[in-house]
């Protein structure tokens, strides 16, 4: 059984192994795999594991031994997934793995925006309280969460995690979806009047043809001025250029994003360099927890394929 990890640098470091997996047959493991290499690489694999590599309808056509394809996420849009059904072939993803740590950045970037730790402290480095003639200063206004209106777009279990750490901050939540749920702690309402009554507003969404550049110019005039919004979904559930033009009027205070339209960003991005904007490299998954689950998931779904049992199939 001949096992090819196509791109495997994101998730496993020093610290994490896949020894099991090579338990389970021959491993061949590549760290980065280019489009114009994947069938030379994959050609004998039996069983394919990718993250990010485009598994499209031409590349898997050349794959004859191919049995099962793995994914290193949870996302399935990189693989051609009709051609993958009609030919019977599992496509297995890494569900719920994240939630935890991609709701914990979603407040991390919510606290530096009302509070400005980050700020005050490379403040601090450069010697402005040295200089400082009384015993404090501030370098932005500093924004208290309590009695705060919290807006989630969306509300799986990601949402529903920020939802209870918003709750234990003192904020009244808010929640918006397609098929309304009751928990006791979000109140479900329209999208229309969570844009209209929240101060903060957080993407949690899938992105499809209904969310696609969703957060636009004319979503952001229903909003409160000043107001906060979070986006730890897709960089495509917004309009960058919005968003920008939203945060050089004031009408935005504050966009903290772990996700862009284009990943790595173009350097003509709007939002590189956009005043009170807060972008972090797509690293809300990649706590050393969360990965070690993904590993894991990743080596039971292979050893449940080849008991007979077909584990997480996306389709």
């Amino acid at each position: 059984m001949k096992i090819v990890i196509l791109d495997g640098y994101t998730t496993d470091e020093r610290e994490l192994s896949w020894g099991e997996l090579e338990e389970l047959g021959e491993v061949c493991y590549y760290e980065r795999t280019p489009a114009d290499k994947v069938v030379e690489r994959a050609k004998y694999a039996d069983i394919l594991i990718s993250n990010k590599v485009i598994l499209s309808r031409d590349v898997l056509s050349q794959l004859d031994k191919l049995k099962y394809i793995g994914l290193l996420s949870t996302g399935f849009n990189v693989v051609d997934l009709d051609w993958a059904k009609q030919r019977g072939i599992p496509v297995c993803n890494i569900p719920d793995y994240s939630t935890k740590s991609v709701a914990q950045l979603t407040i991390a970037l919510l606290l530096e925006i009302a509070m400005g730790v980050g700020k005050h402290s490379q403040s601090v480095r450069g010697g402005d309280w040295s200089a400082c003639k009384d015993f404090c200063y501030r370098v932005q206004d500093i924004t208290e969460l309590d009695g705060k209106t919290i807006g989630l777009v969306g509300y799986g279990a990601i949402a529903k995690e920020v939802a209870k750490i918003a709750s234990a901050l003192g904020m009244r939540v808010l929640a918006y979806r397609r098929t309304p749920c009751q928990d006791g702690i979000a109140k479900m309402t329209t999208l229309d009047e969570l844009y209209r009554q929240s101060d903060i507003i957080s993407m949690h969404c899938p992105m499809n043809s209904d969310s696609d550049k969703m957060i636009d110019a004319c979503a952001i005039s229903k909003m409160k001025d000043g107001v906060i919004i979070l986006n730890t979904a897709r960089g495509g559930v917004v309009d960058e250029t919005a968003i920008r033009q939203g945060l050089d009027s004031g009408k935005i205070a504050g966009y903290g994003a772990d996700v862009l339209s284009s990943e790595p960003p173009t350097e003509d991005n709007p939002l590189i360099g956009a005043p009170n904007c807060y972008i972090t490299p797509h690293i809300a998954w990649a706590s050393r927890e969360a990965r070690s689950r993904l590993m894991r998931i990743a080596i039971d779904n292979v050893k449940e394929f080849l008991a007979g049992n077909v584990k997480n199939c996306v389709y």
